[in-house]
């Protein structure tokens, strides 16, 4: 077995004598939750990386994906190239944007909510990001935002890098992303969808993941 149990272990004693809780090296290990749900938890530090061999956006995607935070600011979602194509998603002052540039300029569908926190307000919220060739929109708890892409002639985004969740690395470049913050909450159920084919992604499979502890998220902070 080469690879870590996804599990709280407590209590080890080791010839009858309690382990110190304070271990000298650390690392990929969190502390126990109280209570726990389903999802992957961002400690605000780092993000999960998936697709090594990138991945090609092209005219048509569909992003869904469940967030809880109550940080106002955080990357959920970024896919570019060494170009300017691109697409991103982030949380900026509460809003939720969602940006596009198929290589003519970047166009940004934006989701303000009415209060600066009710997004941000440590319960779970329901995302669908859509880019269909010029055209995005995004929905955000069944509310809708559509914009209009002066820019109609162009219509795919040419990406071949990997898709960064949470966040990305300095030394990345990230065309279609305004914010550097790193996601600090849960993200659960993410799908990308291109024409009939859906990608459901397991943290757990990334191939780089820094401040992400996949299958479990700390119980909701009341």
């Amino acid at each position: 077995v080469t690879h870590s149990i996804p599990a709280c272990i407590g209590g080890m004693t080791i010839n009858s004598k309690q382990l110190d809780e304070s271990p000298v090296s650390i690392f990929a290990v969190n502390k126990c939750y109280v209570t726990v749900e389903d999802g992957t938890f961002f400690d605000g530090s780092g993000f999960a990386a998936l697709v090594r061999e990138g991945y090609k956006v092209r005219s048509d995607v569909n992003i869904t994906l469940e967030f809880r935070t109550t940080a106002v600011h955080g990357i959920l979602l970024g896919v570019s190239s060494a170009k300017v194509d691109a697409i991103g998603l982030e949380i900026v002052n509460g809003k939720v944007l969602f940006h596009v540039n198929n290589g003519a300029g970047r166009i940004t569908a934006t989701y303000e909510p009415r209060g600066t926190n009710s997004l941000c307000d440590g319960k779970w919220h329901k995302l669908q990001a859509n880019k269909s060739k010029h055209r995005l929109s995004l929905i955000i708890d069944g509310n809708l935002v559509q914009t209009d892409n002066p820019y109609i002639q162009s219509t795919s985004a040419d990406t071949n890098n990997p898709i960064y969740v949470g966040g990305y690395p300095a030394d990345v470049k990230q065309n279609c992303l305004t914010s550097k913050s790193s996601f600090r909450g849960c993200l659960r159920n993410l799908v990308l969808t291109r024409g009939q084919q859906a990608e459901s992604f397991d943290f757990s499979r990334a191939f780089d993941l820094r401040g992400v502890f996949p299958h479990s998220c700390p119980g909701a902070e009341h």
